[in-house]
């Protein structure tokens, strides 16, 4: 089956980054979210995305013309029922998710396949709780999704392989490099990459480093971009802490316990970048450690 027309649920960073790269590798894109305000200011940004790839040259102006003009905007959830493929980006929370498919399965073609951004919630899961389990699969992109190049796509127990080998050509238009991974709590790059994030935070709970001396020494030491904490702030925290949660009651292994500190942070409302706080103070000119 030729996918043509995707639906993007949820308008927010996700959804947006999502809509922008598959707006311009020629698909039609309808995005659906339950605020106009959201709807608005996602378009704005995939504009502002779009231009600033003109103006490096990567692209032409006629081509971000053309992104802009395939993308349509939606509050009615169903609307989104005839397209082809369905990516849901919503809130990371499982009811949320649920509440989302069971809407819109009315609404679906027979072959419209189903696909979640999640980046920990069961795959396997989801779909036994829709009617074709077997046309659903896990389609986590990664954060900002314009620049990053990897896709994780998670099979679930039931996907079949016309479902995956469907969204592997999706993934190979917008040009970017698709890992497969098995429906485990947090797949691939969240299975390695928040253990190590929480232990990072342990060692400043535990005062073996500051925030700032943690983070010099994995940019510095490991030649990493960012420095943990400096990436926790980037995700958010309690992303970071609800997949914590997700491993942690997944596996049953305590090696995955969240730290304290990081549950902390989450109750004081400190969640990083999007609140102005988290292990770094944004209010200012520069980030500033808060400890």
């Amino acid at each position: 089956m030729e996918i043509q027309t995707i639906g993007v649920v949820g308008a927010g960073q996700m959804g947006n980054g999502i809509a922008h790269v598959m707006a311009l590798a020629g698909y039609d894109v309808l995005m659906s979210d339950i605020s106009q305000e959201a709807l608005d200011k996602a378009v704005a940004t995939v504009d502002k995305n779009l231009e600033r790839q003109v103006s490096r040259d990567r692209i032409s102006q006629a081509e971000k013309d053309a992104a802009m003009a395939r993308i349509r905007t939606t509050m009615t959830l169903t609307d989104l029922g005839p397209t082809d493929l369905i990516i849901e980006a919503a809130t990371e929370r499982e009811t949320v998710k649920q509440a989302i498919f069971e809407d819109l399965q009315p609404h679906l073609k027979p072959h419209t396949i189903l696909t979640s951004n999640t980046s920990s919630i069961s795959i396997t899961r989801l779909a036994s709780r829709t009617d074709r389990p077997e046309k659903f699969m896990g389609f986590h992109f990664m954060n900002p999704v314009p620049v990053m190049q990897l896709v994780e796509l998670i099979r679930g127990i039931a996907t079949d392989e016309a479902t995956y080998k469907a969204c592997l050509a999706v993934v190979e238009r917008i040009g970017k490099t698709a890992a497969s991974a098995e429906d485990f709590p947090a797949f691939i790059v969240n299975r390695i990459l928040m253990p190590m994030i929480n232990e990072a935070v342990y060692t400043l709970y535990e005062g073996v480093g500051n925030v700032r001396s943690i983070d010099q020494s994995m940019k510095l030491g490991a030649n990493h971009p960012m420095g943990p904490l400096e990436l926790a702030d980037f995700i958010g925290l309690d992303t970071c802490l609800a997949i914590m949660n997700v491993l942690h009651d997944g596996l049953a292994d305590t090696k995955y316990r969240p730290c304290p500190l990081l549950t902390k942070y989450v109750e004081a409302g400190w969640l990083g970048r999007k609140t102005k706080r988290g292990f770094y103070d944004y209010r200012g000119d520069e980030p500033v450690p808060t400890r």
